[in-house]
């Protein structure tokens, strides 16, 4: 494991870590000389990632937990301290979405678990890496991942959109509070990203490539690592004077 790297002797919590983004990130973070606790639903595929990290020279530890219970948030915070003494930095990558379904055939129970994912997801991790980094005097850096539905309107489902905006709400919110406390946080604004579930889902409509890539300047897919690579830098000391920021890892899509 590298000595200097970015996130050296840093603990980090990851959700959503059992694929796409954020199993990218625990690797990256990894070998980036993070110390990770590593949540998610996917018991199996979140052991993969753990093994892998490991295989690499990594320290991770997982934890099965939904980020729409606040126990298991606190759960997750908690396993951070008491694995690695203290919680430096978190990443909160846990999302979900559904097809789109136009607003007046949306069931109820649609919204309200896009909803509770992303939104109150975040309000639940945040709140319990929080209590912890102010039990160890403050400091600490929060990414939340956002979208670029977090600021225009996509495509995407209502609720999907209005979630992220609230991602982005929720982080500057948090910014302001805790500033005095040496906390940083900040939202990441992602654009289109080749992560399996958008692989299935071009699999089975190809044509849906070309609008999830023509609005980007770079008018391609993110790979996972590269938005991975953008959280890193906002959990490191290195992005020590952003905080409150809605930080776009997007191809130049909210350039235009």
């Amino acid at each position: 494991m590298p000595e200097h790297g970015l996130l050296h002797g840093k603990s980090i919590v990851i959700t959503g870590a059992s694929s796409g983004i954020g199993a990218a990130a625990a690797h990256l973070f990894s070998l980036e000389g993070a110390r990770l606790i590593l949540a998610a639903r996917r018991k199996d595929r979140l052991e993969e990632v753990v093994e892998g990290v490991e295989a690499c020279g990594g320290q991770a530890k997982a934890v099965v937990a939904d980020v729409t219970s606040g126990d298991d948030m606190r759960e997750v915070a908690q396993a951070a301290r008491d694995a690695y003494g203290s919680l430096d930095a978190a990443f909160n990558n846990a999302g979900w979405t559904s097809t789109g379904t136009p607003m007046h055939q949306m069931e109820d129970e649609e919204y309200d678990r896009i909803m509770d994912v992303n939104a109150r997801g975040v309000w639940n991790a945040m709140r319990a890496q929080i209590r912890v980094m102010l039990e160890h005097g403050g400091r600490g850096a929060i990414v939340n991942t956002s979208s670029v539905a977090g600021v225009r309107a996509t495509g995407a489902s209502a609720p999907y959109i209005a979630a992220k905006h609230a991602v982005i709400g929720l982080s500057r919110a948090a910014a302001d509070e805790y500033a005095e406390h040496g906390i940083r946080v900040n939202a990441l604004v992602v654009g289109s990203t080749r992560t399996e579930l958008m692989d299935e889902v071009l699999t089975r409509t190809p044509s849906l490539l070309k609008p999830f890539t023509e609005r980007a300047i770079q008018q391609r897919l993110a790979a996972p690592v590269e938005v991975a690579q953008t959280a890193a830098w906002l959990c490191s000391d290195r992005s020590s004077f952003t905080t409150g920021a809605a930080v776009p890892a997007d191809g130049g899509w909210t350039a235009k």
